[in-house]
């Protein structure tokens, strides 16, 4: 595919990363910095432009452009570079991040002939307030076309090891001191501080959730955020949308201020320097059932959440800014929530990857891959004969009538049918490959 990305930064860097292997990428923006450490790192052709100015993409318009993705870091310029580059350029499929949660219920998508908007703070935010309704766990993602969920939980020191079947469950994945990997049976026994991947029906899997995870709460109610910006606020929204009881704390006056507009006085607002550890017991947060760590600092989220749990709350998050402190945050028991860069990143390649006919997920901090493809009836896959397909640390299932059966023999597709496949991040081109060669 031929690709512009329009914007240099951080999500705009990782972005050229990834789909400059396999894709012909183009990467613009004012900035010299950026672009010289981008044409030093990577295979790419970065060029130096403003992306608002339609004799920017002059240079292009001798080919077509399968795809144009906005990501600076001003909704407005990216919204305009759209309008600028389409007035140049045959453009076939067009991405565009924005920060704004007013942009969500306007109709700008549609005028603008935009086919996919991506709203990163809100993806944040979402995720926290669905650990509201799955309180056991660390994390939970929907699919397209199965009630079947991927949950992930964080077994107690507590636990003690045994192994879990069910038909209407498997284990998927476990993070087991770091390294992961895919259980090739469902013999596997589950150790304390495991963090176990389960794929199939939530009420299932909340009952083995509730046996696993044995230190929080079964219901949220009281929550306590730290931070007042801009994902802060979103956060503290969600929550208060849901029912909760909400305390914002942030030592900036007037992000306080603004907070307290945002949020129309429904969340009692905490404005203090937050550098002392008294502030949980002073301010009644040590009571909390959930703790939200959402600033821009990593290493801050992970020792405010570590002076949450030493205060007694059970249930602590912090928001994930940079993938290198993913496993750290892991192995100190913390909930890691993808934040809005990454959750931007994750969520354009997956709808990159994916395409009308094979759904692409990744879980584990991107160290393992989900394949969904489903059997339509114009799909010429009815009444196809599969044989199973091995891979190591990789396992594949066909669902049938909302239940999963593990692809070991041959079978007959029929419509309706799902073919899933989990894998480690290394092997998923060899099941790419075949999930989509069917």
């Amino acid at each position: 595919m031929n690709i512009i990305i329009a914007g240099a930064g951080k999500v705009g860097f990782n972005l050229a990363k990834t789909l400059s292997i396999g894709h012909n990428v183009t990467i613009i923006d004012k900035n010299s910095e950026a672009l010289h450490r981008i044409q030093e790192s990577l295979d790419i052709m970065p060029l130096r432009g403003d992306v608002e100015d339609s004799q920017t993409y002059v240079n292009f318009t001798d080919k077509d452009i399968d795809l144009f993705i906005a990501v600076t870091n001003l909704d407005n310029v990216n919204l305009i570079s759209v309008l600028m580059a389409e007035a140049v350029l045959n453009i076939d499929r067009k991405f565009v991040r924005l920060q704004k949660h007013f942009f969500h219920g306007s109709d700008i998508k549609q005028r603008l002939n935009i086919d996919k908007l991506i709203f990163p703070i809100q993806l944040t935010s979402k995720a926290i307030s669905s650990l509201l309704q799955y309180p056991k766990a660390n994390n939970i993602k929907f699919f397209k076309y199965t009630d079947y969920k991927l949950i992930s939980v964080m077994v107690s020191s507590r636990f003690i090891p045994q192994s879990f079947q069910s038909k209407n469950f498997n284990i998927v994945g476990i993070e087991r001191k770091k390294d992961f990997f895919i259980p090739m049976d469902e013999s596997e026994e589950i150790l304390p501080n495991d963090l176990v991947y389960f794929f199939g029906l939530e009420e299932e899997i909340g009952e083995v959730c509730q046996q696993l995870e044995l230190d929080t709460n079964t219901e949220i109610q009281r929550c306590v955020v730290f931070g007042g910006e801009e994902l802060g606020v979103s956060i503290a929204r969600e929550l208060i949308n849901v029912g909760r009881d909400v305390k914002l704390v942030e030592e900036d006056l007037d992000l306080c201020e603004h907070a307290d507009e945002a949020l129309g006085g429904k969340v009692s607002i905490i404005n203090s320097k937050y550098r002392s550890h008294d502030i949980f017991e002073d301010e009644d947060l040590d009571s909390a059932d959930i703790f939200i760590a959402a600033t821009n600092n990593d290493e801050f989220n992970i020792i405010k959440c570590l002076e949450a749990k030493d205060s007694g709350i059970k249930k602590v998050v912090a928001i994930n800014n940079e993938m290198e402190y993913y496993n750290l945050m892991h192995s100190l028991g913390i909930i890691v929530v993808r934040g809005p860069k990454i959750s931007a990143y994750n969520t354009i390649i997956e709808e990159v990857s994916s395409t009308g006919v094979v759904i692409q997920k990744s879980y584990c901090g991107a160290k393992a891959v989900i394949f969904m493809r489903k059997v339509f009836r114009s799909s010429g896959l009815v009444n196809k004969k599969v044989k199973p397909f091995s891979v190591e640390k990789s396992r594949i299932f066909y669902m049938r009538d909302e239940h999963v059966y593990p692809l070991d023999e041959k079978i007959i597709l029929e419509e309706n049918d799902l073919i899933v496949g989990f894998c480690g991040v290394k092997e998923s081109a060899k099941v790419k490959q075949w999930i989509y060669e069917l």
